[in-house]
């Protein structure tokens, strides 16, 4: 595809340097940013390829301006891709999700700190571990986290100030054993630090420490015969090692670790992210994301890679995944694809999960698009005052050029989709002239009386081109063969998309917006332009072997084959003289190279 003039003095002043390219469309809105290697030989490339697939084809002929910024390598163009993407968000672009409304778990910078949930990060100097991408995850570590350790939940100020001079009071939560009433001093601080030290270990991924602390402190009580106190801190043993339990899925040795895999359809993507550490997977999130351009898995995920590691706050020094990807920003990290061991477990752990998050997806989409086509039937039953559900209809239309090449063509809808491999072509063979009426009939009656001999289903309704006139023929068709009654049959006239069905000569009212309507119409469209298709591909055959077959001495099975292969006679006239000679041999050659000299001079003298 040519890009136009202006476009291409642009394109001409691209650099061979690595760097990002915007595009923007007529109303100077950016529609697409990109990355590469070489500026020049990227953007040229959206012009010069003629393979491109409709997605791409739209984008470049909504191109009107070309910005670009150099970078000094690869990596820097990666990043600021990356962010031109998330600050405008093209259309053309696969949008990244932004994780700010994810909650997050904070641990409070005051004397005495606090553990809650919370979606927004303030820059106070507190601590916040997550995001946690559902709710329920967050949920079960803190529950965990008030089962093992009595923390304040008041939002008191309890500086040395306060606190000496007994301004506040203990509260219920101390009362039924929840807190340790640090409001009035009732624990030291260093004591409630170690708690709270033993908590961000927890949310790091790592139980060991307060695993000990509470083994330790089981020990000493039982060696002290305080029986009941060791019981409690057994109790709080086994809650970790119970949610331990539920956490580690392979070697406790495996540390810092992002795991990413994807897999992806015609329309969208899904990646699948679990954030390892110590053994356990303390974060999880699958994300669906819809493409834009048909982009490959690598140039999809590499980005969601650098995003959700963003999100997620990631600083592992390995990631994992399922394809390989470009070279990522990230200095220090290694990327790798395993293929055995304890990391290919692993990696396998979420190829499963996006698999799992996959199949979910298509079977709610199929569920989705089976509940619509049974709406549209429903409809059209209802509109149309059917007996039962056409699940099976099929649309008839006539197509001739001045009486030349008069063919037919019949499209078939099953379950409201259309069922290609039912569609048919007809040569009309009982019809002289261009008369739209007999036609009708004679494909009419052909198409079912081949479905009857076959002993085939037949439709549960007929759609007919045209208006009343070939409506009837069709009603006569179907009584001449028997089946009058038995098939509904209607006509759509072109002008107002009028329906009409048989012995009413009042076209049948249906909302313009009904989906009835709208159904009829587009069997009617892939009627004609399946009709339309045969006649012409009919007639350009006919024309173009007339006039190769005009030429004494050539012969139609060298006509044929001249045909079969370059397909039009441009293209043969295109040939040189020693290509011709090695399709049809040097006299043949002669012959046809004289014809055309020939006709070159009749239409120069005309």
């Amino acid at each position: 595809m040519a890009a136009q003039a202006h476009l291409q003095e642009q394109i001409r002043q691209l650099p061979h340097r690595p760097g990002i390219y915007k595009y923007f469309d007529v109303e100077d809105t950016i529609i697409y940013v990109g990355k590469a290697v070489d500026l020049r030989k990227r953007v040229s490339s959206y012009f010069t390829k003629q393979d491109h697939n409709k997605k791409t084809q739209q984008l470049v002929k909504n191109i009107h301006r070309i910005e670009f910024t150099i970078v000094d390598s690869e990596s820097d163009a990666f990043l600021l891709e990356n962010n031109l993407i998330k600050q405008h968000q093209p259309k053309y672009n696969i949008l990244l999700k932004d994780g700010k409304t994810y909650p997050f778990i904070c641990i409070t910078n005051e004397r005495f700190p606090r553990v809650l949930p919370t979606r927004n990060k303030i820059n106070d100097g507190s601590r916040y571990y997550g995001p946690y991408a559902t709710g329920t995850g967050l949920n079960v570590i803190l529950e965990l986290i008030r089962a093992l350790y009595p923390l304040r939940t008041c939002t008191y100020n309890l500086s040395p100030e306060n606190v000496a001079a007994g301004k506040y009071k203990v509260c219920l939560e101390y009362h039924i054993g929840n807190c340790k009433g640090p409001c009035q001093d009732l624990i030291d601080e260093d004591s409630y630090n170690q708690h709270i030290q033993q908590i961000r270990n927890i949310l790091s991924g790592n139980l060991t420490v307060a695993k000990n602390y509470f083994k330790d402190r089981m020990m000493q009580a039982a060696t002290e015969q305080q029986y009941e106190l060791a019981h409690q801190f057994k109790t709080k043993l086994d809650k970790l090692d119970d949610f331990q339990a539920k956490s580690t899925i392979v070697n406790p040795s495996l540390s810092n670790i992002d795991v990413f895999s994807i897999a992806s359809n015609e329309k969208s993507a899904f990646i699948n992210y679990l954030k390892v550490m110590n053994g356990s997977i303390i974060q999880t999130q699958s994300v669906e994301v819809q493409k834009k351009l048909d982009e490959t898995d690598a140039e999809i995920l590499a980005p969601m890679v650098m995003q959700m590691r963003q999100e997620f706050e990631s600083e592992s020094k390995d990631i994992l995944v399922n394809v390989e990807l470009p070279e990522l920003p990230l200095p220090g990290v290694k990327v790798a694809v395993p293929e055995i061991g304890d990391k290919r477990k692993l990696l396998n752990l979420s190829i499963k999960n996006v698999l799992y998050l996959r199949k979910e997806k298509e079977s709610m989409n199929e569920k989705s698009k089976d509940v619509n086509e049974v709406r549209i039937l429903e409809t059209a039953k209802k509109d149309l005052h059917l007996k039962e559900l056409p699940r099976h209809i099929e649309c008839f239309d006539n197509s001739n050029f001045q009486g030349d090449n008069p063919v037919a063509a019949m499209v078939c809808f099953r379950n409201a989709k259309p069922s290609k491999k039912d569609y048919r072509h007809f040569h009309i063979k009982t019809v002289v002239g261009p008369n739209d009426f007999d036609s009708m009939y004679e494909i009419v009656t052909r198409r079912y009386r081949r479905l009857l001999d076959e002993g085939a289903s037949l439709p549960q309704l007929i759609i007919v081109d045209g208006g009343k006139g070939q409506l009837g023929m069709g009603v006569k068709a179907l009584k001449d063969l028997g089946l009058w009654g038995q098939i509904p049959i209607i006509g759509i006239a072109k002008r107002l998309e009028e329906i009409y069905v048989p012995n009413d000569p009042l076209p049948l009212y249906i909302d313009k917006k009904s989906e009835t309507l709208r159904l009829i119409q587009r069997m009617r469209d892939e009627a004609h332009r399946f009709g339309i298709t045969f006649h012409r591909s009919r007639r350009d055959a006919a024309t173009l072997k007339t006039e190769l077959t005009d030429v004494k001495g050539l012969g139609p099975v060298t006509a044929d084959k001249l045909l079969n292969k370059f397909k039009s006679v441009k293209k043969i006239k295109e040939l040189t003289e020693s290509e011709l000679i090695a399709e049809i041999g040097k006299a043949k050659t002669k012959v046809l190279l004289d014809y055309f000299a020939s006709q070159e001079q009749s239409s120069d003298a005309s």
